[in-house]
């Protein structure tokens, strides 16, 4: 089965009331262990890659490892760059073979965000790719975002059927409440997403995809295990994941799943070389570092996304 883009997974997901996990990858490991998950329960998927994962690993062993994670699993796997920052980039990555791309000009003045959202749009539908574009600014860091909570804003569901008519994207990224990174929200408050605004939006855009970032939960038994072998992660607070599953009940297609990754992988590292401090054989600390991904990813799959069976 060759890469496929999120057009058909899409509407299967708006009319199903679920949503696609949408993993950031960054190396052989993390690969597997989404793609194992995926596997075994039949979910579809989206593998994306940041500006900044795609300067680590190298364009052309990223895409060998999603090529090998299709002929492993048989799976519809989309492979989405995640916020392209440029109409370089995209251009980049479309010629390079990705089937989805971001373009992401959310810091930008609405108009520049149209104008430099549609020349992507242009140039993608010309190749096949489907084009995810924001509107509205998501506060925290994550490679190369960066906003702060002074800067972010909650999207205008007055802009955006306007946004959607004038550039031509096949799904958009709206801001209600989400934030890249673990350090989320203040420690002692409660996180409350805005589906006042959600709903709002879906008036305006009736069966349109729309996008959550910044959507890891930070479970608090990992946060504790990376504190516990000699990290420092005080006030690491994410999403309830009762809040995400309700998104994806609604118009919510595709949530982006990237901090709790990275937070399962460390914890499980830190905890090995704890416990073996005379190990150096990377295949002992890494293997139950896949197996921490796999496990983190089957309970999105399942408790969250609902998408599970849906391959």
């Amino acid at each position: 089965m060759p890469l496929v883009t999120t057009k058909e997974m899409f509407e299967k997901a708006y009319n199903g009331g679920y949503a696609i996990g949408a993993f950031n990858v960054n190396n052989m490991e993390i690969v597997q262990g989404i793609t194992e998950a995926a596997g075994e329960l039949r979910a579809p998927l989206i593998l994306q890659v940041s500006k900044g994962a795609r300067n680590y690993a190298n364009h052309t062993y990223l895409m060998k490892l999603v090529e090998a994670a299709i002929i492993e699993t048989d799976l519809p796997i989309c492979l989405h760059l995640d916020h392209g920052d440029s109409f370089e980039l995209c251009k980049s990555c479309i010629d390079g073979g990705f089937t989805s791309v971001m373009i992401d000009a959310s810091s930008k003045p609405f108009e520049e965000n149209i104008a430099i959202t549609k020349q992507v749009v242009e140039y993608a539908h010309d190749k096949g790719v489907v084009v995810e574009a924001e509107l509205g600014t998501l506060a925290g860091v994550e490679d190369e975002v960066n906003v702060s909570a002074e800067d972010s804003s909650y999207t205008k569901p007055e802009e955006v059927q306007e946004f959607v008519d004038r550039t031509g994207c096949d799904s958009l990224a709206i801001a209600i409440g989400t934030s890249h990174g673990a350090y989320k929200f203040k420690p002692g408050t409660k996180p409350q997403l805005r589906f006042d605004v959600l709903e709002e939006c879906m008036k305006k855009l009736p069966g349109f995809p729309i996008v959550l970032h910044g959507s890891s939960s930070v479970p608090q038994d990992f946060v504790a295990k990376v504190n516990k072998y000699g990290g420092d992660m005080p006030g690491a607070i994410g999403v309830p994941e009762e809040q995400l599953r309700k998104a994806a009940q609604l118009a919510v297609c595709k949530i982006n799943i990237d901090s709790d990754l990275r937070l399962a992988m460390t914890a499980s590292i830190r905890e090995h070389m704890a416990l073996h401090p005379g190990d150096f054989d990377p295949r002992q600390y890494l293997k139950p570092a896949r197996q921490a991904i796999k496990d983190m990813v089957a309970h999105k799959i399942v408790d969250v996304l609902g998408c599970d069976g849906k391959a």
